[in-house]
């Protein structure tokens, strides 16, 4: 462990006790460990915390855990992204807690953010975890995340004459890297319950267009809300994060 350094890795969590601990080992199993992992415990009533306290002692890499009782992934990301920032961190990654980064994530994510001339924010790919769903169900979930990013790419509202700077490409969350002074910049992550996504990118686009994909940036997603909602409900929900239902950030 070769402490801290310029890399911290953002892990916002609710009510998580069940799926957390994978993330955890997946996180640990990073071949690029040196980073500072942070997990922000978001008005949890179960085990979240504790787990993450207990993953602490043993890590690989320095472990800090926050509480933010303030309910909604943008009020734990903005918190944890500040908090990292505050403490040097000058490169934020994020995943989230019910989310499994493969093995090369993070040294993807370096690599991408310091190259030159490096990019101030990086997409990374999402697919379906493997362990929750067969093949179909794996399918459907690329679907419906392709569908979004179609919707979202045709959307009037986020086309570039409207004053972005970068062409709309759907955001995951879940899989992403930032400068902090892009960050800092375009007024960080919004402070409310999901959808934030779509809401973050174009603050984003609104002050750089040196946005990039980086395919070698692979996270594993939950399908759970494909078995929690069904077809209609999930695609309802992904039409929402890359289409813009339920309006645009105002700014």
């Amino acid at each position: 462990m070769s402490g801290r350094g310029d890399l911290w890795v953002i892990v916002p969590a609710h009510q998580e006790e069940e799926r957390l601990a994978g993330t955890l080992r997946a996180l640990a199993a990073q071949r690029d460990r040196d980073f500072t992992l942070l997990v922000v415990d978001n008005a949890s009533s179960d085990r979240t915390g504790i787990i993450a306290r207990d993953f602490a002692t043993g890590a690989p890499f320095p472990v800090e855990v926050l509480e933010e009782p303030e309910k909604g992934v943008g009020c734990a990301v903005d918190t944890g992204f500040r908090h990292a920032i505050e403490q040097g961190a000058t490169l934020l990654a994020r995943t989230d807690a019910d989310c499994l980064p493969r093995p090369g994530w993070t040294q993807a994510a370096r690599a991408a953010m310091t190259g030159r001339p490096g990019p101030s924010m990086v997409c990374g790919r999402v697919v379906a975890r493997r362990d929750e769903h067969g093949p179909l169900g794996r399918a459907g979930f690329s679907a419906l995340v392709s569908l979004a990013a179609l919707f979202g790419r045709l959307r009037p509202a986020h086309a570039r004459r409207n004053g972005y700077l970068a062409p709309y490409r759907m955001h995951a969350g879940n899989n992403m890297a930032i400068t902090a002074d892009l960050y800092l910049a375009c007024g960080g992550m919004p402070r409310r319950p999901s959808p934030t996504d779509r809401l973050f990118l174009n603050r984003v686009r609104r002050k750089t267009d040196r946005i990039v994909r980086c395919p070698a940036m692979v996270v594993e997603n939950s399908t759970r809300r494909l078995r929690a909602y069904g077809i209609r409900g999930t695609a309802r929900w992904y039409l929402d994060q890359g289409s813009g239902g339920r309006g645009d950030d105002p700014r």
